[in-house]
């Protein structure tokens, strides 16, 4: 029996769709779960495609061309280091274990050190596009020895997401690259996702439009230049009726949202990076605040604000509101590929942003209009330090910006929040200041902790008694 193309480990929804998308595209898989039911479930579903199910790890293994081409859907964690164990001795030197999860960068770069001492590779990618991106065609991000990305590559670039520029794959750098380009992605997504939900709640709670005004307001959005998928479910969401109680079913969903990592990954890293991602760090605050439901209806009891009261035209509310919530996602793609920048020099990736954004136009939760004004700055611009310098971008923010105050300034005299926008605007003036009062920070840096200082009118380093 002749040998199956490509392995996959972990064979629930993502990796079945997966082993479906391969084995649509001429490729044979050999599939195996520890969850003895889950196989039998998949091996009856996939009846009828070049799709075999493995009763045993080394069933598995042994069906598998050499070098073997192994792709892990598991959770990120203490999972993916339980399969790393037990296939570690039943592989082959050059053999390639792919993982597919949300994992840590910095594990991916300690799990791949740890197997190239026995000849073995390890490979982390980023895969984004959900359930559908995963059997149609997901955005592929792949970062390690990138020998085994070239043999890996006419695999994965067929089964990625194809937009007119290509596949949604492309090799991104050594170690834990594709990875961190992932978790970058994620952050950018939480970051969008707030500033949709902000839109949506400065409609309902200022000029006060229904469920069924705000869908088509986004619907028309969606189909400018903002359009992008994150918009687009959001119009399906807010479309959608429960059949039970006839009201709009997203008005009936718990306001606490979950999140399962990378956000706050990001964002810790970018402090560890020294790198301002002040939107995308809002935007995982705001899901742990949304996370104290509890408290928070009983602080709405006790903890008074402005009683709201718009009288102003909604037809110019919502036009200057379009112009802020575009700033606001410019903001997050532009602390997202400032991050990856920093990144870039720091861990040795040599990212390249033309490609990133190249990738992320299909597939991918973030693919967006956007990213082809966001390729061609870096195609001008290959060390473009912020897209907000871009001509293109800043012609943007310098003409609407002051759209993005007014809706700021209308939330805050209405008692909204609106964290996302509030710290977009504080990213782009911070930003364009020519001199911020860290000055005077710096001197009391100095004061209580003899920290030292530098001077604008003098070369060297320098400490003063303040109090003498």
């Amino acid at each position: 029996m002749s040998k199956r193309h490509l392995g996959i480990i972990g064979l629930g929804v993502m990796g079945r769709n997966l082993a479906l998308n391969a084995a649509s595209k001429g490729f044979s898989v050999a599939g195996y779960d520890a969850d003895a039911n889950k196989a039998r479930e998949v091996a009856d579903a996939t009846v009828g495609t070049d799709i075999a199910v493995a009763s045993s790890l080394a069933e598995f293994v042994e069906t598998l061309e050499m070098p073997r081409r192994i792709w892990m859907m598991v959770p990120a964690g203490k999972p993916v280091d339980a399969v790393r164990g037990d296939l570690k001795p039943v592989l082959s030197a050059e053999d390639i274990v792919i993982d597919g999860g949300n994992s840590h960068f910095k594990d991916t770069e300690r799990r791949a050190k740890d197997w190239e001492t026995v000849g073995l590779r390890f490979f982390g990618m980023g895969v984004s596009g959900g359930e559908e991106g995963a059997l149609h065609g997901p955005c592929l991000m792949p970062g390690g020895h990138e020998p085994s990305y070239r043999h890996l590559e006419p695999l994965l670039t067929k089964m990625a997401a194809q937009t007119e520029e290509g596949a949604c794959c492309t090799y991104l750098g050594p170690g834990g690259a594709g990875h961190y380009v992932k978790m970058v992605h994620n952050g950018i997504e939480y970051g969008i996702m707030q500033s949709i939900c902000e839109a949506y709640d400065l409609l309902r709670n200022i000029p006060g439009l229904s469920g069924t005004e705000i869908h088509d307001v986004f619907s028309e959005w969606n189909s400018e230049e903002l359009n992008s998928f994150l918009l687009e479910i959001s119009v399906v969401v807010l479309k959608k009726i429960d059949p039970e109680t006839g009201k709009p079913l997203v008005d009936l969903v718990l306001d606490t949202a979950g999140q399962k990592g990378t956000g706050k990954w990001g964002a810790q890293d970018a402090l560890d990076l020294g790198v301002a991602v002040p939107t995308l760090t809002s935007a995982v605050l705001a899901r742990i605040i949304s996370g104290l439901k509890e408290e928070r209806v009983a602080a709405s009891e006790i903890l008074r604000g402005p009683k709201r009261k718009f009288a102003g035209d909604k037809l110019d509310f919502i036009a200057r509101l379009r112009d802020a919530y575009a700033l606001s996602v410019i903001a997050c793609y532009a602390q997202g590929f400032a991050q990856m920048r920093s990144a870039s020099q720091e861990y040795g990736y040599s990212l390249k942003f033309t490609e990133i954004a190249r990738i992320w136009r299909g597939g991918c939760i973030i693919r967006a209009k956007l990213l082809e004004p966001i390729r061609a700055a870096f195609k001008r611009k290959p060390d473009l330090a912020n897209l907000m310098l871009d001509r293109t971008f800043r012609g943007i923010i310098n003409k609407t910006g002051k759209n993005l105050r007014k809706i700021v300034k209308l939330a805050v005299d209405s008692g909204v929040p609106c964290p996302a926008f509030v710290n977009s605007l504080t990213y782009i003036d911070s930003y364009r200041q020519a001199r911020l009062p860290a000055n005077l920070l710096q001197a009391q840096r100095d004061y209580f902790g003899a920290h030292t200082y530098r001077r604008i009118d003098k070369e060297g380093v320098f400490h003063t008694e303040w109090d003498k």
